[in-house]
């Protein structure tokens, strides 16, 4: 079954009672090119296991099972599960989960699932949604290769910025902390059906699971990252005040590291924001 053709697709949805929402951001890629390429971008191959997040009509899906040796797939929409037990009824290597992926134990997922082999995340995210998920995903330390994911092309600009340059922000120093993002390709809005207002762009983070800091120190660089980002035009002394951290002791810890005590912290670099943090958080 051409999954990419649109009376292909048209009709499947027919016969299953299915219209696309808007509500979830679906967005069925109908470019017979894309999805190939993102699954060999994205570790679909011999000895791994694939977790996707959201199917569609199974595009991509379908070109994670040629290749990889298990993919589980995680879709909110109950209204596709018809949908997929056709479209991708010939595969005995998918297993679809309808469940909401941010309230799933994707830990205990991997032990049950993928036993003996390498993990990867692979997806086409919804745009509405695509910080919470890939920040859920580092968060959780799962044990994973990488994730190789499309996203609003916006969106993958700033996941793959340069730390202390105009375009990143909160989210691309979690990325860089948890690993490396790099963009792969951009995927323009006509091939998509039904066809979003914007340009997407796929993205792949491999992961390092070395930690630079211990959990509780975790906890505060971020919190000092999010207060920072989050009001990114003041001073980091005057953004960091709101979450009760002294500005005296701000303004000695930039000036120990010979940096302006008008500093904001979108000038920062990645070690100059994990040596900030580590300052501010000693006793």
């Amino acid at each position: 079954m051409n999954l990419t053709n649109i009376s292909t697709i048209r009709d499947v949805m027919s016969r299953n009672g299915f219209n696309f929402s808007k509500s979830l951001g679906q967005n069925f890629i109908i470019n017979p090119d894309i999805c190939p390429k993102i699954a060999e971008y994205g570790n679909a191959k011999q000895g791994f296991g694939i977790i996707e997040i959201g199917t569609g009509v199974g595009v991509l899906t379908k070109e994670l099972a040629l290749r990889a040796d298990k993919v589980v797939a995680v879709e909110i929409d109950k209204r596709l599960m018809p949908v997929l037990n056709e479209t991708l009824a010939e595969f005995d290597n998918i297993k679809i989960i309808n469940d909401d992926v941010m309230k799933c134990d994707l830990h205990k997922i991997i032990d049950e699932e993928f036993k003996g082999l390498k993990v990867a995340v692979c997806a086409n995210l919804p745009y509405y949604i695509t910080s919470p998920i890939i920040m859920m995903l580092l968060e959780n330390n799962l044990p994973v290769e990488s994730i190789t994911v499309m996203v609003q092309k916006e969106a993958a600009d700033r996941l793959c910025a340069d730390i202390g340059t105009r375009n990143s922000g909160a989210i691309t120093v979690g990325v860089n902390y948890y690993g490396n993002a790099e963009k792969l390709f951009s995927v323009s809005r006509g091939n998509f059906m039904p066809s979003p207002n914007v340009d997407s762009a796929v993205i792949r983070i491999n992961l390092n699971h070395e930690r630079k800091f211990d959990e509780i120190q975790e906890k505060f660089f971020f919190s000092m990252v999010k207060a920072g980002f989050s009001q990114r035009r003041k001073t980091i002394a005057n953004s960091l005040s709101q979450i009760g951290i002294d500005k005296q002791k701000v303004y000695s810890s930039l000036r120990n590291m010979n940096l302006s005590e008008t500093s904001r912290i979108e000038q920062l670099n990645m070690n100059q924001l994990i040596d900030l943090s580590t300052r501010l958080n000693e006793k």
